[in-house]
C-alpha cells in the first residue's frame, strides 16, 4: 500500500534490513513523481480548495520506529490491525477503546514476517498481511492470532506485495508494485489456498514504469470489479475478476499521483496521496470506467498519511511519517480517526 515516496528510501540507518532495498528502490523510482494535478500548489501540495476536516481522534501505537503502513476494520468486533514496516510487527486497537491505545498482538519478526504491509481482514475473520519485499504472505486467525497459513511467490529479484483486497467469495488479491502481477490466494474448505500468479498486466492499460506501480487496491461489493491505483503514474484501473480485463478509468484528466492506499465505498473510491497528505474523493460510473475528482480534504494530524480504512461514518487514517526516517518521528506513531466529509 505504499509509495514509500522519494525521501523514505534514505533511511537504512533504522530499518531492518529485509526493507530497505525496497524502499532505495522506490526513492530512486518515485522521484518527482508529485506533480499530479490542481492540488499541487505550495509546499505541502494542498490547494486553496481543500477542504479540512474536524473532529479528529488519534490512536496511540507503541514503539519509537514503528514507522506503520497498512490498516484492516474488522467491522463486527469494532477492532483494527495496524501493521509495522520495520520489523512486521501487528498492533490491535479497538476504536471504542479507552485509552485510545493498540497493542501489539504479532511480535515482531515472527513467522518470518519482517515487514507489514497492506492487510485486509475477510468474512471469516482471517487476517491477510502483504510482505512486501519479502514476496511473502502472511494469514491470521484475529481471534487467536494463531498463523493460518504462511504463503511464498515465486523468487525474483525486484518484488514489492504492497495492498491486499479480499472478495466476498473469500478471495484474496495483492497487488506487487514492482512485478507487473496480480496474485490470488483462494479460500479452501480448510483454510486458503496457494498464492497463484493470477493476472500477467504485460500488455494491459496497467503498463508498469520505473518505480511503485500498482498499490492500493479493494474490491466492488459484489466482487466483480477491483479498483486500483498507480502510484508514480496517477492512474486508476478496473479489474474484471471474472474476465481479467484492465481498464483504465477515465479522470478526465486528473491525476493520483503519490496513490497509495484507497477505500471503495459503493460508487465513491478514497484514494490517500502520501506525499501530499490528501485524502480524494473519486465519484466512479455505473460501470467503475469514469471517475469524476472531487474535492481533498485533510487534517492537521495527517503525517504522511498511507492507508485507511472506514468505521461508522469515519475514516482511520495510518500516519507513516515516512519522511521522518532519516531524522526524529515525532512521537507517539498515531493513526487519526476522523469525519467523512
Amino acid at each position: 500500500m505504499t509509495d514509500l515516496a522519494p525521501i523514505v528510501g534514505a533511511s537504512k540507518t533504522i530499518m531492518s534490513g529485509v526493507v530497505i532495498l525496497a524502499l532505495a528502490l522506490a526513492a530512486v523510482a518515485c522521484a518527482g513523481t508529485g506533480d499530479g494535478g490542481s492540488e499541487d500548489n505550495g509546499g505541502n501540495g494542498r490547494s486553496q480548495t481543500t477542504q479540512e476536516v474536524s473532529s479528529a481522534e488519534r490512536y496511540v501505537l507503541p514503539g519509537e520506529q514503528v514507522f506503520p503502513e497498512g490498516v484492516a476494520y474488522q467491522s463486527d468486533t469494532g477492532e483494527f490491525y495496524v501493521g509495522s514496516t520495520t520489523d512486521g510487527t501487528v498492533f490491535r486497537g479497538n476504536v471504542e477503546s479507552s485509552p485510545k491505545e493498540a497493542e501489539v498482538i504479532l511480535e515482531p519478526e515472527s513467522d518470518g514476517r519482517m515487514t507489514a504491509i497492506g492487510m485486509e481482514v475477510d468474512e471469516e475473520g482471517r487476517l491477510f498481511i502483504a510482505g512486501g519485499e519479502t514476496g511473502r504472505i502472511f494469514v491470521y486467525d484475529t481471534e487467536s492470532a494463531d498463523l493460518v497459513r504462511r504463503l511464498d511467490t515465486p523468487d525474483t529479484e525486484a518484488t514489492f506485495l504492497n495492498d491486499v483486497a479480499v472478495t466476498p467469495d473469500g478471495e484474496a488479491y495483492f497487488t506487487d508494485s514492482m512485478r507487473p502481477v496480480l496474485f490470488r490466494v483462494t479460500s479452501t474448505g480448510d483454510g486458503v489456498g496457494e498464492a497463484e500468479p493470477w493476472l500477467n498486466f504485460e500488455g494491459t492499460p496497467a503498463e508498469y514504469e520505473d518505480g511503485f506501480n500498482l498499490n492500493g487496491i479493494d474490491a466492488t461489493e459484489g466482487g466483480r470489479y477491483l479498483i486500483a491505483v498507480q502510484s508514480n503514474t496517477g492512474e486508476l484501473f478496473r479489474i474484471d475478476t471474472e474476465s481479467k480485463e484492465v481498464v483504465e478509468i477515465n479522470l478526465r484528466g486528473e491525476s493520483l499521483a503519490n496513490g497509495d492506499g484507497l477505500l471503495l465505498d459503493e460508487r465513491t473510491v478514497y484514494v490517500v496521496r502520501n506525499e501530499q497528505e490528501l485524502i480524494v474523493p473519486v465519484e466512479l460510473s455505473g460501470e467503475y470506467i469514469k471517475g469524476e475528482v472531487r474535492e481533498p480534504f485533510t487534517d492537521p494530524s495527517f503525517a504522511f498519511p498511507t492507508t485507511i480504512a472506514k468505521t461508522d461514518g469515519r475514516l482511520l487514517v495510518v500516519n507513516s511519517q515516512f519522511d521522518k526516517q532519516e531524522g526524529d518521528p515525532e512521537l507517539p506513531f498515531t493513526v487519526s480517526s476522523v469525519e467523512v466529509p
